[in-house]
């Protein structure tokens, strides 16, 4: 469902755009481009579920959408390479947790998801908050990620 722009490159000066990904069935709500690290288990992930299919360099980016899915789409061919469905109402962010084996999001159904994304399925759910959880982002150095909230609290966590 990727859209490729006819022209060559995609050029913020210019206004053209590159690649158009069309796979989420509501409003996108964050996008946020894979770390370098995360290449490889993605690779995996692809070939697991199909054994035939090409590696590729990258590079990958996850979505998270109202339609309540987290996507990871390779940039390379403009496809959605793995689905993750578990979230009970809109998916607020995604990111890639550092060690690039999971995903870590958070939605509006109040929870702190781990995906381990080889084997699509979620292996952590945190009720994290009393109200809709609208963002994380993990510490740079340091084993914790960090939740905020409508409920106006911000939550640190121990990554174990």
């Amino acid at each position: 469902k990727a859209v490729v722009s006819t022209q060559s490159t995609g050029d913020i000066a210019t206004k053209d755009c590159k690649l158009e990904l069309r796979e989420h069935d509501h409003v996108v709500e964050c996008v946020a481009w894979a770390p370098e690290g995360c290449t490889p288990h993605i690779n995996e992930a692809i070939t697991t579920e199909n054994p035939k299919a090409a590696k590729s360099p990258g590079p990958f980016l996850v979505s998270g959408s109202r339609d309540k899915t987290i996507k990871v789409f390779d940039i390379t061919t403009g496809s959605c390479v793995i689905s993750l469905i578990g979230h009970d109402n809109w998916v607020r962010q995604a990111i890639f947790h550092p060690s690039g084996k999971f995903i870590v999001s958070c939605a509006d159904d109040k929870t702190l998801r781990v995906w381990d994304f080889k084997n699509r399925r979620c292996t952590k759910t945190i009720a994290a908050h009393e109200h809709f959880v609208t963002c994380l982002d993990f510490h740079k150095n340091a084993p914790y990620v960090i939740t905020g909230s409508v409920d106006q609290l911000c939550k640190i966590w121990e990554c174990r």
